[in-house]
């Protein structure tokens, strides 16, 4: 992330059990957490009594935190967690440790600890995650990262601000919009624009700015000067204007009617623009899709990098692959190496900027908040990006799912799921289905 996760903690004991054991795991489980990078707001002293307790949760209470780790250093009875978790605003993990089987004295009863808070939790209508590990285990490291992660995006979404551009075309159901359920189930607001006022924005760019950006672009993509130029300056006329919109909307992405009007009206491909856009983190979607342009924020937020919005457009079972493609919008910084970036037409309009390239091999996480259903859940899934040659003009990757091509497509189809999915580099499954969690949305894996 762009600054340290932030995690308060607290450790729960009781006198009757090792006190000097605890003490012990509690300061390892500290300083681990603290090796990892993490920022800490708490104190790694033993909470003993109620007193102790309500101080240390008021003081957690008035902090900002992505998620709040309730280490049980030893068995308490579960007032101490539940009291945690109704006072404190933060995504909750119950973090047990093992002890060693002596023939001797229970030491800890750390796990039981866990075990009864869980229920009192469950009960309560609670949500928490857990861990049975020592300190320093790297899994258990692994998942406060993605409790913490998932957490500092719900509190982002409360926030968020997404910048609507125009209308869905027309047929293209898988875009359309319920603002008032994305407002009333995560707190974003949609902030809504009008195109002809876009393009009068977009007209407004002079002739000097034209130039500058055409200059500043052609030295990082090749090709500019087989385009036609008023076409090209035209796309990156847009890319300003869209930049200067939605930092004075207060806008976290957009979703852009991307068609027929910048064609029509501009005579130019808004996807160059969507595609620098993407590139420094202000995500925009094709075709006024709020849902996928929301998909690729969270998955940006998840993986403090670009994310894609694409679509999949052939599989093969034969090799269990399959490629995903979009006319060339996707985030240059996800260009293989080895087939740079060159600016080119739209597939289909013959008109340009679109970004041309293959994407780099790597392991990617694919994710779409999705209502194919009429209600709001999370579409997950997860694969390996292969080194491959474009498999068609614009954007495009050789993916291989974890499931079996046919079996993603299945489900696909099966469930009448939108047509666009979000795409991000890097493994972040367990962040966006602990994030799903936080949110009381289902799941759905690819």
């Amino acid at each position: 992330m762009s600054r340290p996760l932030r995690l308060g903690f607290a450790a729960v004991a009781r006198t009757t059990f090792d006190v000097a054991l605890a003490e012990t795991t509690a300061q390892a489980t500290w300083q681990a957490l603290k090796q990892a990078g993490f920022e800490l707001i708490g104190e790694a002293r033993l909470l003993t009594d109620q007193d102790a307790l309500h101080a240390a949760a008021r003081a957690l209470a008035n902090e900002p935190l992505d998620a709040l780790v309730a280490l049980q250093a030893t068995f308490t009875d579960s007032t101490f967690i539940t009291h945690l978790a109704e006072a404190v605003d933060a995504p909750l993990l119950l973090w047990a440790v093992p002890e060693a089987r002596t023939g001797e004295r229970l030491r800890l009863n750390s796990l039981c600890g866990i075990n009864l808070a869980g229920h009192a939790l469950t009960l309560r209508g609670q949500a928490y995650e857990w861990v049975y590990a020592a300190p320093d285990d790297p899994k258990a490291i692994a998942m406060v990262d993605a409790v913490a992660r998932a957490g500092r995006v719900r509190r982002r979404l409360r926030e968020a601000r997404i910048g609507i551009l125009g209308d869905p075309p027309i047929g293209f159901d898988s875009c359309a919009l319920d603002a008032e359920q994305l407002r009333h189930r995560l707190g974003v607001q949609i902030v809504r624009l009008d195109l002809a006022d876009v393009f009068a924005r977009v007209r407004g760019i002079d002739e000097t700015q034209r130039a500058a950006m055409y200059e500043q672009i052609g030295a990082r993509i090749s090709g500019l000067g087989a385009l036609d130029r008023a076409s090209v300056t035209g796309t990156l006329a847009v890319y300003v204007a869209l930049r200067t919109l939605a930092a004075e909307l207060g806008c976290d992405a957009l979703a852009v009617r991307c068609w027929p009007e910048f064609f029509t009206e501009l005579g130019c491909a808004a996807c160059g623009a969507m595609a620098l856009l993407n590139t420094e983190c202000l995500p925009c979607g094709c075709e006024c899709d709020a849902n996928g342009t929301l998909s690729q924020l969270v998955l940006q937020w998840l993986a403090d990098q670009p994310a894609f919005g694409t679509d999949l457009v052939e599989c093969n079972p034969v090799e269990d692959t399959a490629v995903v493609w979009h006319c060339g919008q996707a985030p240059l910084n996800m260009a293989d190496p080895a087939t740079p970036v060159r600016g080119g037409l739209h597939s289909n309009r013959r008109l340009p900027l679109v970004m041309e390239f293959a994407l780099k091999p790597g392991r990617v996480t694919l994710a779409r908040l999705s209502r194919a259903n009429g209600e709001l859940r999370w579409v997950i899934g997860s694969g390996e990006m292969l080194a491959a040659p474009p498999s068609f003009s614009g954007t495009s990757g050789v993916l291989r799912f974890e499931r079996p091509v046919h079996a993603v497509l299945s489900t696909m189809m099966s469930q009448g799921l939108e047509h666009h999915l979000a795409l991000t580099y890097g493994d972040h499954a367990a962040a966006l289905r602990t994030l799903a969690k936080l949110l009381a949305l289902p799941v759905l894996s690819l």
